[in-house]
């Protein structure tokens, strides 16, 4: 399916196949593909770009699909990769965290940090983040295979 190049979104470098590979969902999911190219919040004299995930119901491109900045897109690589090396440790507390210092770790950007942390304002906590913890290892070789790819093509570029 041909992702569309007639809406705000203006795609130039595209994965229309995303379905085939959308993890457990590959091959019936409404994610049908990705695209790097012009957001859509562009104003006049201002280009920034996106990535986006292009959904479709089987009808129509859905209102559901989601446009994200580049570097949001890699912040969340960032905490995905974060928190996956969390949780290889976290067996060793008794909640799977410690809930007098429930911050993982500062990762520094941009002459900051962001914080990431285990979100003890969340009531359920204490089953929450078991039922995340088993999902992370039930999926363990799945995010392994791309985290390999991320690693290797990172490795390409210099890094």
């Amino acid at each position: 399916m041909k992702i569309p190049t007639t809406l705000k979104h203006k795609p130039v470098i595209v994965a229309e196949n995303y379905e085939n590979v959308d993890g457990r969902s590959a091959y019936q999911t409404d994610a049908k593909g990705l695209s790097l190219g012009l957001a859509q919040w562009n104003d006049r004299g201002k280009v920034d770009i996106s990535a986006k995930v292009w959904r479709h119901t089987g009808e129509k491109w859905s209102r559901q699909s989601e446009e994200l900045p580049m570097h949001r897109v890699i912040d969340l690589a960032i905490l995905i990769c974060r928190a996956n090396l969390y949780f290889r440790e976290a067996y060793s507390y008794e909640k799977l965290y410690d809930p007098e210092h429930p911050d993982i770790d500062r990762v520094g950007m941009q002459g900051d940090a962001m914080t990431v942390s285990v979100c003890t304002d969340n009531p359920m906590i204490d089953e929450d983040i078991k039922l995340f913890s088993q999902a992370l290892s039930e999926d363990g070789e799945l995010l392994g295979e791309r985290f390999q790819t991320l690693s290797r093509i990172l490795k390409e570029m210099g890094y």
